[in-house]
């Protein structure tokens, strides 16, 4: 008694041809998935370089698989992706936090005295007036002359022998007969005589922020002084009260 198999079963041909139909339906749901995980802006991110990968991994030849090298590369860049994105996001914050830490300096600097390297100043001369020559070296005798916007003479302030370094002086708002002078725009040159020849030294002098001019770009603020034009903040040599 002979016993025979009826059940047919796929041949070989079939099986290799189903194979081929559902790499292709996988290879083709993978790339579609990986297509429609966009970032919002027609660009791919990193979620879709992520499916991109996992795809090509799952559609390689077996005979010949992905190579090791270039798979290490392409995670290199995956890597490099997510840094620079990180880098980006952290700079946009640093940038937000500078803008609004110069908005908060520029807030509290409205209004305060500052002293600013010049040669001329609005004077109130109804209450006197302090500034500083710088002294490079020391000296045996020094002076600053006070003239007015006319470029007359007002006043000689005798400083007398100073060491290398900053000297203060006053001005009462006086000219050379005691009187009380109009308020408004002086000028203050200061010289001493370094090795037998007079030289004109800086002067700072104080002055009134009325204003100040935040950048957009990030770059220095600005101060808008009273009667004396625009600094740079960082020429400010002292911040009154």
């Amino acid at each position: 008694m002979s016993v025979t198999d009826s059940t047919s079963g796929p041949s070989l041909k079939d099986i290799l041809a189903n194979s081929s139909k559902k790499t292709t339906a996988t290879s083709n749901d993978g790339l579609a998935a990986a297509a429609n995980s966009k970032t919002g802006k027609n660009e791919l991110g990193k979620d879709a370089f992520l499916q991109l990968l996992v795809t090509q991994l799952k559609n390689q030849n077996p005979l010949d698989p992905q190579d090791n090298s270039a798979f290490v590369a392409q995670l290199a860049q995956f890597s490099s992706l997510e840094g620079i994105t990180t880098l980006n996001t952290s700079v946009n914050n640093i940038s937000s936090a500078f803008g609004s830490s110069q908005a908060l300096q520029a807030s509290s600097l409205v209004g305060r005295s500052v002293i600013v390297q010049a040669g001329s100043a609005y004077v109130d001369t109804s209450k006197s007036m302090t500034g500083s020559v710088v002294v490079p070296v020391s000296v045996a005798s020094s002076t600053v002359t006070i003239t007015d916007k006319d470029g007359k003479a007002v006043k000689t302030i005798d400083l007398g022998s100073q060491p290398q370094g900053n000297a203060s002086f006053v001005w009462d708002g006086t000219n050379t007969a005691g009187e009380k002078v109009e308020p408004g725009t002086y000028s203050f040159k200061a010289s001493a005589p370094i090795d037998d020849k007079p030289v004109d030294l800086i002067t700072y002098l104080p002055a009134t922020v009325n204003s100040v001019t935040v950048s957009q770009t990030g770059g220095e603020m600005m101060l808008n002084l009273a009667n004396m034009g625009t600094i740079a903040l960082s020429k400010v040599q002292t911040i009154g009260l």
